[in-house]
């Protein structure tokens, strides 16, 4: 992104907002070492070099508190890196999990423009007993309670908040530009690769806010669900829905956060634990297709004794393969055999061969010698030390294994509030189970086997035309390698500039032998300015290497 000095390019002023919130956090170097300040060394800010870039434990709170202060996109970054402890670290993770949103709520007559402009029609023409005041608002959007006019059916309008999109377009550029330069200065950043941080994000966020992609979401788990009578998804009305407006079923009933801190006789907390769980691991097992977000503010239980699963805007995928290779993984973690495991860890392309080394073996030794001999309803909790181990040793995740684990974690936590004997682990076993024995079921082999055999034949047939084509780029000399050289541009930048300071020094030295021209002290005056000049600069960077060298 290239951020012109235009007075119009209102990127600049979100530049100086975001420089001003990073400065009051201890965050300034992060702008500073980036910009023009680190052309100058007197300008700089050396904290960043003298205790590290994330110096103190402070930081995983600051890091929460910029994010907040700088508003919706950035509230969800920290959202989205909440589930990536394999990027940022636990500490960090564990901290952005707090984030709340602190926007005010957009007042009912702009939402109004949006519902009309989204719907093409007035609210009144659609909606009766509409309630100007939202039950629900985050950073981006706000919902509403009402009824349909053509039904009478009571709905929920999720409405996103007026110039969302535009907002977020704008800081995700600068996102991007600020994620390249910080990488490109600050190697001690480099290990969290901030560039496909926000790629990643750039990904999620504008799904998320396509409210059609939630509404698809929904229609696809409600399909999954089909004939699970415990188990409700609200229901869209895409009559009346685009965008930026979802209309759905309004869910009444008591979300989970609040059962399990109260008193509710007439629900029995015991089995809907056993619902989350159930319904859980058929998302993942079974469908393939599960809530990446399923904390307990996320479910609902109606006073049907029926468990919701509400806002879809986040949904993890997995193929076939992957379940098979997954249930593999969960038997074997509870079997309890460090070097299968890691076999089908690597296998299953989780962990890379390089990253198999004695200090990760003897961390998953460890963590099965702690379930060794465990009851099976006392082994909850094993996925995400797993998961935690692998973090432990700088393993960069798969985004979907992660949520996996994230979720799993969720369900079992959240169960375990509801029911001190609850038991995840049990159900797990059992899924994976039946999936591994499906997998080698004979109509699935022949199956299996057919497509290898086609896979085979494509092989056979393209191999010739691979080998000719390569024979020829060869002779062609029309193979090219490619070559990456790493710190190259900084090095020639240092060079150019002493070329410069040494063409100065003989300038200058010639200077002093002429006799013409004006004089300070019998020296001529361009002679002098140049060797002062020289010395300014030969002491710039002399300093900067010893900085540097430190």
């Amino acid at each position: 992104m290239n951020v012109n000095a235009n007075p119009r390019n209102d990127n600049i002023k979100r530049l100086n907002e975001i420089y001003k919130v990073l400065k009051k956090n201890d965050f300034g170097y992060l702008i500073e070492e980036n910009t023009f300040f680190r052309k100058f060394p007197f300008l700089r800010n050396y904290k960043a070099e003298k205790e590290g870039v994330f110096p103190d434990e402070s930081i995983p709170l600051r890091i929460r508190k910029v994010l907040e202060e700088l508003g919706p996109a950035y509230i969800k970054l920290g959202q989205m890196l909440s589930t990536r402890p394999d990027l940022v670290g636990i500490e960090i993770a564990e901290e952005l999990q707090k984030l709340r949103d602190k926007t005010p709520v957009t007042p009912f007559e702009e939402i109004k423009k949006v519902i009309e402009s989204e719907l093409n029609s007035s609210i009144r023409d659609i909606y009766t007993d509409f309630n100007k005041e939202p039950i629900g608002s985050a950073s981006i959007g706000q919902v509403y309670k009402a009824r349909l006019k053509s039904s009478g059916e009571e709905v929920a309008i999720k409405v996103q908040k007026p110039n969302s999109y535009e907002i977020i377009k704008s800081d995700v550029q600068i996102m991007k530009f600020l994620a390249t330069r910080i990488d490109k200065y600050l190697s001690k950043t480099r290990t969290y690769n901030l560039p496909a941080m926000v790629t990643e994000f750039e990904r999620s966020i504008f799904k998320e806010i396509n409210y059609m992609e939630e509404v698809m979401n929904m229609q696809n788990l409600a399909n999954n669900f089909k004939g699970v009578r415990y188990i409700k998804i609200p229901k869209a009305y895409t009559d009346y829905c685009s965008r930026k407006v979802i209309t759905m079923e309004l869910i009444k009933g008591i979300e989970v956060s609040d059962l399990i801190n109260g008193d509710y006789p007439d629900i029995n907390k015991k089995r809907i634990a056993n619902y989350g769980v159930k319904s859980y691991f058929k998302q993942i097992m079974i469908d393939g297709f599960f809530h990446a977000d399923p904390h307990p503010g996320n479910l609902i239980v109606t006073f049907d004794n029926e468990l919701c699963y509400i806002d879809e805007g986040m949904m993890g995928i997995l193929n076939e393969d992957f379940k098979q290779n997954l249930a593999e993984l969960i038997l074997l973690l509870i079997s309890g055999n460090t070097n299968n495991i890691i076999k089908q860890l690597i296998y299953m392309d989780i962990i890379t061969p390089s990253q198999n080394t004695d200090n990760l073996k003897a961390d998953i030794d460890d963590l099965l010698n702690l379930y060794y001999g465990a009851e099976l309803k006392n082994m909850d909790g094993l996925m995400e030390d797993l998961l935690n181990a692998m973090i432990k040793n700088n393993v960069v995740l798969p985004r979907e294994f992660v949520m996996i684990g994230r979720g799993i974690a969720l369900i079992e936590d959240t169960g375990k509030k509801l029911d001190p004997d609850f038991n995840a682990a049990t159900e797990l076993k059992k899924l994976s189970k039946k999936i591994v024995v499906n997998k080698y079921k004979p109509d699935r082999i022949a199956k299996s086997g057919i497509n290898y055999l086609l896979q085979l034949e494509h092989l056979a047939k393209d191999l010739p035309d691979t080998i000719n084509s390569t024979i020829s780029k060869v002779e062609e000399g029309n193979i090219e390698i490619k070559l990456k050289h790493e710190g190259i541009s900084e090095l020639a930048n240092q060079l150019s500039v002493s070329l410069i300071l040494a063409a100065l020094v003989v300038g200058s030295s010639l200077a002093l032998l002429e006799d013409t021209g004006p004089r300070l002290f019998d020296i001529p005056i361009l002679g002098l300015i140049g060797f002062v000049f020289s010395a300014v600069l030969g002491a710039y960077l002399v300093i900067e290497y010893m900085i540097e060298r430190e």
